[in-house]
């Protein structure tokens, strides 16, 4: 208020310096200034007071209470204090939209948009998921997360051959050596094998006259010496025939994971050379 009171003053002050009685007086019935007897001075005194009295309706609207430094009329919307409901946008199941403060529970699965005060869509909310969505989400997850991880190793794997080999006839020349060292395995547990199948032929002819091999009833019981001699024989068989087939395996393996080597060097040799 003391601001509104200082500018009232200047108007006054500025009615003074013209010519102009008190403020009082200028509603004095049959009151005409001097000053605007002449017609010229009269117009640019009309001008400038209109000047001044425009000045002071806006140093009153500025100075009156609550109107701070906004002009008069601007309205600003308080924004949403946190917490505050939002204002949703959805579509029901025969397509009508419907707006509101909260969805109801039968479209929480679907899509919803959320408004700010002025109706525009600020952002978009997905519906809830049913448990075979979520589901099937994490398994594409997943899927995807284990085709990066086979793309890291993809990558790898061929920055390994481009750095280790310089051609394919070294690819091949280390293949025939790891193929001939699994030969040999093969070969002495071939022939370990064949010890033992000796060695089981002769045990069993000589338990072939004792129970329970023998047709006799008048046998006699096999000597245990023996039965051990025939039940770890016959394991030390087994164990042999399993690492026999496990080795050949392993040799089909390598053999695969060579040709896979050599073709995808000569794949990346080609895209080497074409750039």
């Amino acid at each position: 208020m003391n601001q509104t009171a200082e500018s009232i003053a200047t108007v006054r002050t500025k009615e003074r310096d013209i010519g102009f009685p008190g403020t009082a007086s200028l509603s004095g019935p049959g009151f005409v200034p001097d000053n605007l007897s002449n017609p010229v001075r009269g117009r640019r005194l009309m001008n400038r007071t209109a000047g001044w009295l425009a000045a002071f309706a806006v140093a009153f609207t500025f100075c009156a209470p609550g109107a701070g430094m906004q002009p008069a009329g601007a309205q600003q919307r308080p924004a949403k204090a946190n917490g505050e409901a939002r204002t949703y946008r959805w579509v029901d199941k025969d397509g009508m939209v419907h707006f509101g403060d909260s969805v109801p529970p039968e479209y929480a699965t679907t899509q919803k948009q959320i408004l700010n005060d002025y109706g525009v869509p600020v952002a978009t909310e997905d519906g809830a998921k049913t448990a075979e969505q979520r589901a099937i989400e994490q398994a594409a997850a997943r899927k995807a997360a284990e085709e990066r991880r086979q793309a890291i190793l993809d990558s790898r794997r061929d920055q390994v051959l481009l750095d280790t080999y310089l051609s394919v006839e070294e690819i091949e020349a280390l293949r025939d050596r790891r193929i001939e060292l699994i030969d040999t395995q093969i070969r002495v547990t071939e022939n370990y094998l064949q010890g033992l199948r000796d060695i089981l032929q002769r045990l069993q002819a000589e338990a072939a006259g004792f129970k329970p091999y023998s047709p006799d009833p008048d046998a006699l019981p096999i000597d245990e010496r023996l039965a051990k001699e025939l039940s770890n024989t016959m394991d030390s068989i087994t164990l042999y025939e399993k690492n026999l087939t496990s080795t050949r395996g392993r040799k089909a393996e390598l053999l695969a994971q060579f040709s896979a080597d050599i073709k995808r060097f000569e794949e990346l040799q080609a895209a080497l050379g074409s750039n």
